[in-house]
């Protein structure tokens, strides 16, 4: 389907040149003032206004071409049955005479425009971040990119999990005897609870965003949780940051208000609290006046209306300090699967 698209796009721009037209396309704006929270569906989405990106206008000549250039490369890439990373496809551009991108900001930009264009992730184009994420637990996944097509394998294989890129993404969930999701923002936690058997102990798939998730890896877990109706619960830093990475995975970002699929509502946000700093007088370090002003940013944030985020917001104002997963180290390295995690599991 999306290949399909790809070419219909093509000829709307080739039927356009033969009507002797400077061709031209209809996008949704990604302008932030069109970029608007739905209270519904929980995340934010693009507004109805459109933009037009003509090539009679001289200041579109350039991202007009750009575009065809990038949507030209990602039919080449279905075609071929090719992946490419946001990096290759810059440098693949400078590879031609007539296109070029500045830099790679510009080059990620543009294929968000595609994005926004065909509504369709840039996954679907074959074009993936670099891997950094991984997912361990008994999950059997069955492989569809090429010369791996019908091979199985179980997650639980590898020791130190299996890195989320493009075959992962795109394999058939076949079968797996967990219930829940365990989605861990550090990596140094996630070797924890994999050394700990922390998928056995909580019957668990166990997922390593390495910070804020890449968006392959958000559309596993929103898979896992739709198809597989496992609930989907995150363990992150007590911090602005890492309360943050759980919203985005809860409720999408701003940057991809143009895409649906990513997001995972009845996810649940399971720590680091601030009232976990307390109950269990974890050691700690003083909020920076960055942190503090990015948790009064969050407090306004509409995705944040809900009581826990507000009690948990105002407490570590209050408190002045974060704590990261590791501080729990203090009682003993087992100490988050022995007694941490039943905990709030079991309050979950």
């Amino acid at each position: 389907m999306t290949e399909i698209a790809l070419k219909q796009l093509g000829n709307l721009v080739y039927e356009q040149i033969r009507a002797r037209e400077f061709p031209w396309i209809m996008i949704q704006s990604r302008s932030t003032d069109n970029i608007i929270y739905d209270p519904e569906l929980k995340q934010y989405v693009l507004g109805d206004r459109l933009i037009r990106r003509h090539s009679r206008n001289i200041a579109h000549i350039r991202p007009f071409a750009q575009l065809i250039w990038t949507a030209w490369f990602s039919r080449e890439l279905l075609r071929h049955r090719k992946t490419s990373t946001l990096r290759e496809v810059y440098y693949s551009a400078r590879g031609q005479r007539d296109i070029e991108f500045k830099d790679q900001d510009e080059s990620d930009n543009i294929i968000t425009d595609l994005e926004t264009a065909l509504s369709r992730p840039r996954e679907d184009f074959n074009i993936y971040p670099e891997e950094r994420s991984a997912i361990f637990g008994d999950l059997t996944i069955e492989y569809t990119v090429p010369g791996y097509e019908g091979k199985r394998m179980n997650l639980t294989e590898h020791p130190d999990g299996v890195m989320i890129g493009p075959a992962l993404t795109s394999a058939e969930f076949i079968e797996t005897s967990a219930d829940k999701v365990l989605v861990i923002e550090k990596g140094a936690m996630f070797t924890r609870l994999v050394e700990e058997r922390a998928h056995e102990k909580f019957n668990a798939i166990l997922i390593h965003t390495a910070g804020q998730a890449p968006r392959s890896t958000r559309s596993i877990i929103q898979r896992l949780n739709q198809l597989g109706k496992m609930p989907v619960y995150i363990f992150t830093d007590g911090d602005p940051w890492g309360i943050h990475i759980a919203m985005v995975i809860i409720s999408g970002s701003a940057n991809a208000a143009h895409l649906r699929g990513l997001a995972t509502p009845d996810a649940r946000w399971i720590g680091v609290w601030a009232t976990d700093i307390v109950k269990y007088r974890l050691p700690t370090e003083k909020l920076t006046d960055i942190d503090i002003k990015r948790l009064k940013e969050l407090k306004k944030d509409p995705r944040y209306e809900g009581e826990l985020w507000q009690r948990e917001i105002d407490l570590f104002i209050k408190l002045g300090v974060k704590a990261e997963l590791e501080a729990f180290s203090r009682y003993g390295l087992t100490y988050i699967v022995d007694k941490y995690l039943p905990d709030k599991l079991e309050g979950a």
